[in-house]
């Protein structure tokens, strides 16, 4: 009897751990979801275009295999390599991290560079709308998920890199995963609300009873079209913001110190210039202004550098031309 109390005493000191475990995992699931926070805004900002043009009844259809395909390069592709990586190269971790904050500024600065000095996209050859609608929308999806996998591996790396260090490579997997399925339900479910906004405010215009409804339905489909400029220009400065503290961070990783401390001091400042309760959000966005600014001057700098070496280059060895 002593010896199946020991044993029942045994399995629920395990299960206690085994529960603190899960509960570390879903806490450092949470934050490092939370420190990929522009990446993510900017794929809900980006992935609305690729439904546009396609009948109504197909615009779910393909949020649906865009998500699918994002599962996909989270879990099958991205979180082993980021496996691999914490366990064989741990001091590449930052390079890469640099790396993805410095197309996140390139990225972020061109769009305000294109919202100054327009120019027409390159042709690719094909004409929307034309040919097999079929075709045209696995065409679509394969871009878009072509267009996930480079911000996916963005957030997979700033999650990576917010887990703390010396992690079981098991608790480091459970948490990518958290952050992987977490994400991407957030993500592609906000743009499924988002894409079918104006069809739900049409029908609520069209069939609600109560005049307050058939309003409420004018009032979304009117909204609409500024909401997503909106939601543009949040996910372009969201991109600008953590792209240049990535890159920020990382250069005080690697021994320059000057301009991160410069920030740390100046969001120090501003804390002490106003009542305690604003302090810390006070230092918060003076944080985020000066990182914004360094992400989109960087941005811009990149900007001459993509266009006459790195696209050529890329052209060069694929033989495509870049859509830069």
């Amino acid at each position: 009897m002593s010896g199946l109390l020991a044993l029942l005493d045994d399995v629920a000191g395990i299960a206690k751990v085994a529960a603190a475990s899960v509960d570390d995992i879903a806490g450092q699931a949470a934050k490092a979801g939370a420190k990929a926070a522009g990446a993510v805004i900017d794929d809900a900002a980006v992935t609305p275009k690729y439904v546009h043009g396609f009948a109504p009844a197909r615009e779910l259809p393909i949020v649906g295999k865009i998500a699918l395909g994002s599962i996909r390069n989270k879990l099958l592709i991205l979180l082993p390599a980021a496996l691999l990586l914490s366990s064989f190269a741990p001091w590449l971790i930052m390079p890469l991290l640099m790396l993805g904050g410095s197309y996140l500024c390139f990225e972020g600065a061109e769009k305000v560079y294109h919202l100054f000095y327009p120019h027409e996209p390159y042709a690719d050859g094909h004409v929307e709308g034309e040919g097999n609608p079929t075709h045209l929308e696995a065409e679509k999806v394969a871009g878009a998920v072509k267009t996930d996998f480079i911000l996916s591996a963005e957030i997979m790396t700033i999650a990576l890199s917010a887990l703390p260090a010396g992690q079981p490579v098991w608790m480091q997997a459970i948490a990518l995963a958290f952050v992987a399925i977490g994400i991407t339900i957030a993500v592609y479910g906000g743009v499924a609300l988002i894409v079918k906004a104006d069809d739900v405010g049409l029908w609520l215009a069209a069939k609600g009873r109560l005049g307050t409804t058939r309003a409420l339905g004018r009032g979304i489909v009117r909204i609409m079209p500024g909401f997503m400029k909106l939601l543009m220009i949040v996910g372009t400065a969201a991109m600008i913001w953590v792209g240049g503290s990535i890159v920020l961070h990382g250069l005080g990783e690697l021994g320059w110190h000057g301009p991160y401390d410069w920030i740390h001091h100046m969001a120090e400042a501003a804390a002490h210039a106003v009542p305690p309760a604003l302090a810390g959000f006070t230092a918060w966005a003076t944080t985020a202004f000066f990182d914004g600014i360094f992400g989109l001057i960087y941005g811009l700098f990149l900007i001459p550098i993509v266009a006459k070496v790195i696209d050529p280059a890329i052209a060069a060895l694929t033989g495509k031309k870049s859509a830069h």
